[in-house]
């Protein structure tokens, strides 16, 4: 078995810190393990591959994965259209190759390693290009669903794939029956079907891993209030509360859940336990910007919501608490840390991203 040994720091969740001053020292703390993910890992046979390594969450995740289990090799797959990103991973000790997931052929070439975490897709500007869409959420999944039938598969989904949930009550629960509103979401609810058909057909153990919203200090729902607040700009209420966890809980929980596959796979919910509302978001960031609060439109009575009561009973509460992610984030945003230019488009009621 691989040694359990870590080659970085633990987490101490009594001991985060107060602020980040670089992107650096972000970077490092999100790929800091907590001994639970690497007793998991270490419990976990074999190498480790990410697809689509080179996203939002995807570098962070593979060197959380081998900062927690040194001892195992961990690939990253993705085009690498900026070399900048490649060379990053492999400064971490993470080899990397270059591969096109829409390519039949380049998909069969990979190596077989016996755990998968598949975090490829495609969101923003969907409605535009609904056709790539399409084929990055359902086609790509069949293709490694099919190839790598003797892996454990963890494939990132989305809470999208629900319809929105009464504000008041618990969101929805992995035994609610999808609704996905636009196609963005219908794709998303296809890539789940994909490897549910074919780790059903073949045997495959794997886990349909339904985020909303992870956020570190470079994007997501709370840095795209903040930055709102601070430019003094209006809040629209409409989609009037979220949830959210901080990336590395969520990096975390996905790695994890390669120690709790099932066959076929079946769905997890991660997010934050608290419902919030956007209202008290704006009205906490006002205060520490010291800037008046300025809302606009009404909230509704449904939102995206889940429930995370069986993350919770596998995993634990998430380590980084909301009031650290408040600070944070408005720390970031103060002094005008850089962001990755990518909204999520959380208050979007239609689909339409």
């Amino acid at each position: 078995m691989t040694s359990s040994a870590p080659a970085a720091p633990l987490l101490d969740p009594a001991r985060l810190p107060a602020r980040f001053d670089s992107v650096e020292a972000l970077d490092a703390f999100l790929a800091t393990p907590t001994q639970a993910l690497v007793d998991d890992l270490a419990a976990v046979e074999g190498d480790l591959m990410v697809l689509g390594v080179a996203g939002k969450m995807g570098p962070t995740l593979a060197r959380l994965a081998k900062n927690a289990a040194p001892g195992k090799r961990v690939i990253g797959v993705a085009r690498f259209s900026d070399p900048a990103v490649r060379t990053q991973l492999e400064g971490w000790g993470i080899e990397t190759l270059a591969c096109d997931l829409l390519d039949r052929a380049s998909v069969e070439a990979l190596p077989r390693v016996p755990n998968i975490v598949f975090a490829a897709g495609h969101k923003f500007g969907s409605t535009d290009h609904q056709a790539l869409t399409w084929a990055m959420n359902t086609h790509v999944p069949a293709l490694v669903a099919d190839t790598f039938r003797a892996s454990r598969i963890v494939a990132f989904s989305t809470g999208n794939v629900y319809p929105l949930s009464p504000v008041g009550r618990p969101g929805a629960s992995e035994r609610m029956p999808p609704g996905p509103i636009g196609e963005y979401a219908q794709s998303c609810l296809g890539r789940e079907r994909m490897f549910q058909y074919f780790g059903a057909r073949h045997g495959t153990p794997g886990r349909l891993f339904r985020l909303n919203y992870a956020i570190d200090m470079r994007y997501g729902v709370l840095h795209d209030i903040a930055a709102k607040v601070h430019r003094g700009e209006a809040v629209d209420l409409a989609m009037g509360h979220v949830n959210v966890i901080w990336q590395g809980d969520a990096n975390a929980q996905a790695l994890r859940c390669l120690r709790h596959c099932t066959t076929p796979p079946t769905p997890i919910n991660c997010t934050g336990p608290e419902t919030i509302p956007v209202r008290w978001l704006v009205e906490q960031f006002a205060r520490r910007f010291d800037v008046p609060v300025r809302t606009t439109g009404e909230e509704a009575p449904t939102a995206l919501l889940s429930d995370t009561t069986e993350a919770a009973r596998l995993f634990g509460y998430p380590v980084v608490p909301l009031g650290a992610m408040l600070d944070w984030v408005a720390d970031w945003v103060t002094q005008g840390g850089p962001t990755l230019n990518k909204p999520t488009k959380f208050e979007v009621r239609d689909g339409r991203f």
